[in-house]
């Protein structure tokens, strides 16, 4: 049986610009099931936000176009709702943590009145009672004295405050699927890991599946069960999260990861960054994306751009080095090891569903 909650397939979103069509982004794909984290991650610009939006249709009507693909959520297509029917999902079903809360909430209404109008629109509850609901949820995000903050204002708040008011906004009317955007970037790392394991805490106890957009490789390996990784508006590599960290496959995922420091290395182990710059979208050509900043480009990358290929049954990567007519010579060995441990991990789970080996 289907458990997935949410399945976006082969969604393209372009913006019209003054320049033409621009492609923001190029037949992503990928699922979420209830009760799990996902991480889309990638650099500034890879489409990770215009994906977030585009579920929760928040994207400017005028100038936005999607050709083709489907945002299904509990088998229904999103991208055919009516507005009518969107707002009905957006904020009750379907929820949005943003990066900067200042810029979510209302500077001019008390805390109290923001979090109990949703409550009123999705969960058709008397003044008294969404005011009771608000104190609980400023209670449960870890607010001090719930009762007289509903009254305060957005300004009165610290950072991190703001920050849980939103998470408790978002979380109020129980949704099914929380889309958090960069939702600890702008703070310190003290309050940063605070919100991380107050999102943790909450998942368990709502079993909502969250969508965790980000750059930051830390925050991922907290937060997610699984990972997408996404450059130049395609997913280039999907896996578990063990399987992107400990068995990359794509050489921009590996950049990644080596351009992250690592606490446990030796000081003098100098951090790898990736050359050159993400390409611009308006002057894509019909090459793999990352070919011009990848140290194992071949001829072919240049002028077809890869399919999918899947490693696991867990893992799939966009990449020619995973095409059977590589040769050998031309895999570099940390992708040809993760491959192969890929395998027989798969072959164990195989094994293991099967209920172990046969006598």
């Amino acid at each position: 049986m289907d458990n997935h909650i949410l399945e976006v397939s082969n969604l393209h979103v372009s913006f019209k610009t003054r320049n033409g069509e621009v492609p923001a982004v190029r037949g992503v794909n990928f699922s979420l099931k209830k009760g799990e984290t996902l991480a889309i991650v990638g650099e500034s610009g890879s489409g990770k936000s215009v994906t977030a939006k585009s579920i929760m249709q928040l994207l400017p009507k005028q100038n936005t176009i999607i050709p083709e693909g489907e945002i299904r959520y509990e088998g229904k297509d999103l991208l055919k709702f009516s507005k009518k029917e969107i707002q009905s999902i957006r904020g009750s079903d379907i929820s949005m943590v943003f990066q900067d809360p200042m810029t979510s909430l209302n500077p001019t209404m008390k805390i109290g009145k923001q979090i109990m109008e949703g409550l009123s629109r999705h969960m058709n509850l008397t003044k008294k009672q969404a005011r009771e609901r608000a104190k609980e949820m400023l209670e449960l995000v870890g607010i001090p004295n719930a009762e007289a903050r509903l009254d305060a204002y957005p300004h009165q708040f610290s950072g991190g405050m703001r920050q849980r008011v939103v998470i408790a906004i978002a979380l109020a009317c129980n949704p099914k699927v929380l889309i958090a955007d960069e939702p600890t970037t702008a703070l310190d790392v003290t309050i940063q890991a605070q919100i991380l394991r107050l999102m943790r805490g909450l998942q368990e106890k709502m079993d909502t599946a969250i969508i965790l957009i980000t750059h930051d490789l830390g925050v991922v390996a907290n937060m997610a069960d699984r990972v997408a990784v996404m450059y130049a508006g395609e997913v280039v590599e999907q896996g578990t999260l063990d399987e992107i960290f400990y068995r990359p496959q794509h050489p921009y995922t590996l950049g990644l990861l080596r351009s992250m420091p690592n606490l446990d290395a030796p000081r003098t182990e100098p951090l790898i960054p990736i050359p050159g710059s993400p390409p611009d979208p308006a002057t894509l050509g019909t090459g793999c994306p990352f070919a011009a900043r990848c140290p194992y480009t071949m001829k072919v990358c240049h002028d077809h751009n890869p399919d999918y290929t899947a490693v696991s049954g867990t893992q799939a990567v966009r990449c020619w080095l995973q095409d059977e007519r590589t040769p050998d010579e031309h895999v570099p060995e940390v992708i040809r090891k993760g491959r192969q441990t890929s395998e027989i991990a798969a072959d164990q789970a195989a094994i293991d569903a099967a209920g172990g080996v046969p006598v």
